[in-house]
């Protein structure tokens, strides 16, 4: 059986050299709401720009953390197996990942790339 490390771990581009959505991805839009719509959730997932701003080690992850009085939200790097933040946020999907291999990637072919707490531990108190 597989894990996650035999899958290829493909580079993202950085920030600067992502490119953004734009007229030419409307029919990907069109296609990809479609299919939201399909299954109910249009409501409870929407596109983000995948990049990154500097590397991950192996076992780090992107965690946030919100304070709603500030009207802030904070993004760091902890340790996956240390990290109180529990609630995954956003993901990546995985290429080359058959739908039936699912319990091989934690129940999809995707991998969680950024957690948080509900609002209740959003910040953690200091």
């Amino acid at each position: 059986m597989a894990d996650r490390a035999s899958i290829r771990k493909q580079s993202l581009p950085r920030f600067e050299d992502a490119e953004e959505l734009g007229p030419q991805d409307a029919q990907f839009v069109q296609d990809l709401v479609s299919v939201l719509e399909k299954h109910g959730n249009l409501d409870r997932f929407g596109l983000c720009l995948l990049h990154e701003h500097f590397p991950l080690a192996a076992g780090e992850v992107m965690v946030e953390s919100c304070d709603p009085r500030a009207r802030t939200l904070r993004t760091q790097v902890e340790k996956a197996d240390r990290t109180g933040h529990v609630k995954a946020s956003q993901w990546r999907f995985l290429a080359g990942v058959d739908p039936s291999r699912a319990a091989e990637f934690e129940g999809g072919p995707y991998r969680v790339i950024m957690l948080c707490t509900p609002l209740t531990g959003c910040p953690a108190e200091e």
